[in-house]
């Protein structure tokens, strides 16, 4: 069980350089020394033609992760959110629907809003394309790229997909049978939506001339698309070869959209639109300094990857600006292994999801089940065992045993015993494996989070969570208590604190992931907020912060009730 964390024990120096090298070679939260104190963290603006499903919010989730996990390391960060809402497929939905597109995308923009405050995101800008402000930064870069000399006027013609917004080159689209119908039709291979041959006049951006410089940059910054089949794909796309791209849509067929400047004939395209927002939220155009961007990190879902990898990024090369640091592309979610659709009736509400389950423990379950090269299947049977077996099994019993008033655990002496601690030939022989674990997991935890891989770093809290469960079975504090003698009193302290600075470490690492959960067992440990950031998370650290007012503000209920029983 514990072979993993022994195999990436970092405690001796030459290890944690080989660990280093071996994964990822820039961190996802740069220290202060190698950059800025600032950090900024992008979730997708999602499109406003549906009701949240459970994808969003993963999204959402993993965004705030890291912007919660560098806020722990002292970071300002900003985190925006908000949401598409122009568009074909916008306009079209809202004919359907009888109503205005602006009311249309109101309706639905509230419901991604809900989604944001349902989730306990800490999002600093929500933004919505329809916003003046948005209006503004998409004319001025525009002008930009045409002052550029990266924009002309030329006809175009190509297999477009209403559903994606996108045209697709020959090479992108196949025949496919249609299941319901029976019928073959051509669709884009990437996203499986029908296309249909259009050839219009219209503006065109020059994608071609950036096909060299957009492979410099992958290459040369190994870290800037992860995970790595989302980065070779990439790189495929590029080697392959690069076609101008159609910025535009003749304004007799899209009238829901931003009008290119100087020619109202004319619709920005709805991704050249809606990439601006990360510039429009910080507030481009810039009279003075950057303040935040560009983005430390992109959260995307593996279907828009292009998008964000060869447009985005193309886009601000020829607008001179700088670009995102990091893309991380994660997977999807399924069903029974199936994609999830509304017609096979397997789409999850998150909202729903929430509900039952509560807000941290779902939250848990997708950063822990979810995936970012592969994709996570959803089933509310997994939920409850993720429930069980580590948050009330693991973490729950074990905080729940050892700060039960029978063992009569004094915290306020645990700075002591952590710094008694430090020396190993102090150290009880059955002691020594724990205590090894305990020393290891930030470095070991931290590799795992600085990738973006939450849900591995996560497995490996639970491993040393296990380890500190079998330590205080096998210690049995129980029968110490009992025992009125010098040495029996001592030893028993010295067993609380080991399994309880187990939890203290496993409550700090998890608070991106679970904020509330993780602040209610640091009160109920008497640890300040002030001792609840990453470098807490070594060993012994945390303890000399408890003062008499923090103790005196740990809550009266029995913390038993953290994880309490669900139907």
């Amino acid at each position: 069980m514990y072979s993993i964390s022994r195999r990436l024990a970092v405690s001796q120096p030459s290890c944690r350089a080989f660990l280093a090298r071996y994964f990822s070679s820039t961190p996802l939260v740069q220290n202060s020394s190698q950059g800025t104190d600032k950090f900024y963290v992008t979730q997708p603006i999602f499109y406003v033609n549906s009701d949240p499903h459970i994808g969003h919010f993963y999204t959402t989730v993993l965004a705030d992760t890291i912007k919660r996990y560098a806020d722990m390391q002292g970071k300002q960060t900003k985190m925006s959110a908000g949401t598409d809402e122009h568009g074909l497929k916008i306009q079209q939905a809202a004919e359907r629907a009888g109503k205005d597109p602006l009311e249309f995308c109101t309706q639905y923009s509230d419901r991604f809003r809900d989604l944001q405050r349902a989730s306990k995101a800490s999002v600093t800008d929500f933004i919505r394309t329809t916003d003046a402000r948005h209006y503004r930064a998409v004319e001025h870069f525009w002008n930009v790229l045409v002052e550029r000399g990266y924009i002309y006027k030329g006809e175009h013609s190509g297999w477009y997909a209403v559903s994606d917004e996108a045209f697709y080159t020959e090479s992108q689209i196949e025949e496919r049978l249609d299941e319901k119908t029976g019928i073959c039709r051509k669709v884009a291979i990437e996203s499986g939506q029908p296309v249909e041959w259009v050839s219009e006049v219209n503006y065109k951006f020059k994608l071609s001339e950036f096909r060299d410089r957009l492979v410099e940059w992958v290459e040369s910054n190994p870290d800037a698309i992860y995970p790595e089949i989302r980065r070779n794909e990439v790189l495929g796309w590029l080697r392959s070869g690069l076609e101008d791209l159609s910025v535009s849509r003749p304004r007799s067929r899209l009238k829901w959209g931003i009008p290119v400047p100087g020619d109202s004939e004319h619709t920005v395209y709805v991704w050249v639109d809606a990439l601006v927002n990360y510039a429009t939220v910080d507030g481009y155009p810039w009279t003075g300094k950057l303040e935040f961007f560009p983005p430390d990190v992109q959260v995307v879902g593996k279907d828009i990857v292009r998008f964000h990898a060869v447009y985005w990024p193309a886009l601000l090369m020829a607008a001179g600006l700088p670009l995102p640091k990091r893309i991380l592309a994660h997977a999807h979610w399924t069903m029974g292994s199936q994609k999830m659709s509304k017609s096979k009736g397997n789409v999850v509400d998150p909202f729903k999801a929430i509900e039952q389950y509560g807000v941290d423990p779902i939250r848990f379950f997708m950063i822990r089940n979810g995936g970012i090269a592969n994709d996570g299947d959803y089933s509310s049977d997994e939920v409850m065992v993720r429930y069980k077996k580590d948050l009330a099994g693991q973490l729950g019993n074990l905080a729940s045993r050892c700060l039960s008033k029978a063992l009569k655990a004094d915290v306020s002496e645990f700075a002591r015993i952590a710094q008694e601690q430090q020396g190993e030939n102090l150290v009880h022989r059955r002691d020594l494996a724990l205590r090894k674990m305990l020393i290891e997991i930030s470095d070991t935890v931290k590799l795992q989070f600085d990738k973006g891989e939450f849900g591995r770093g996560l497995g490996l809290i639970f491993d040393m969570l296990a380890l500190a469960n079998k330590h205080i079975s096998d210690n049995e504090p129980w029968n110490l208590v009992k025992n009125q003698d010098e040495d029996s009193k001592r030893r028993l302290q010295v067993v609380l604190f080991y399994s309880l600075e187990a939890v203290r470490i496993a409550a700090t690492m998890i608070q991106p992931v679970m904020p509330e959960k993780a602040q209610v067992i640091l009160q109920h440990l008497a640890i300040p907020p002030a001792a609840s950031r990453w470098s807490d998370t070594q060993f012994g650290c945390g303890w000399k912060d408890i003062s008499a007012d923090s103790m005196l503000k740990r809550p009266d209920s029995s913390i038993s009730q953290l994880f309490p029983k669900l139907d």
